[in-house]
């Protein structure tokens, strides 16, 4: 985490309760999260700012979703346009066009059904 106010002694109490090690950032480091940053920017925009979550397990899922979509469903513009876990069916040129929704249609995935 970075040295925030939001981080304080009660929140890194809270992250060592929940059965975690919280790890502060050395002072004036800011691209040393810069990746996270930018994957809880994707999450907020791309999900959670779209869904009406009623309690914890609801946002639980949603986040399972989008982590699955996110590596195994998503092409990544750095890995030069493709998936980081591909399935099979991943480059096949016949077969019919079908797609795969998540979290109610929110998320798509285009895949060709095997021939």
């Amino acid at each position: 985490m970075d040295r925030d106010g939001k981080f304080c002694s009660t929140f890194r109490g809270i992250v060592k309760d929940a059965g975690s090690k919280p790890v502060r950032l050395p002072p004036k480091s800011p691209n040393l999260n810069a990746h996270l940053e930018r994957y809880f920017r994707s999450l907020k925009e791309e999900c959670l700012g779209r869904l009406i979550l009623f309690g914890e397990s609801s946002l639980r899922n949603a986040v399972k979703q989008f982590v699955e979509h996110y590596h195994a469903e998503r092409n990544h513009q750095g890995l030069g346009n493709s998936i980081i876990e591909s399935a099979d069916e991943v480059g096949t040129t016949t077969g019919k066009v079908k797609r795969r929704e998540r979290l109610g249609g929110l998320l798509h995935y285009y895949y060709r059904e095997a021939a």
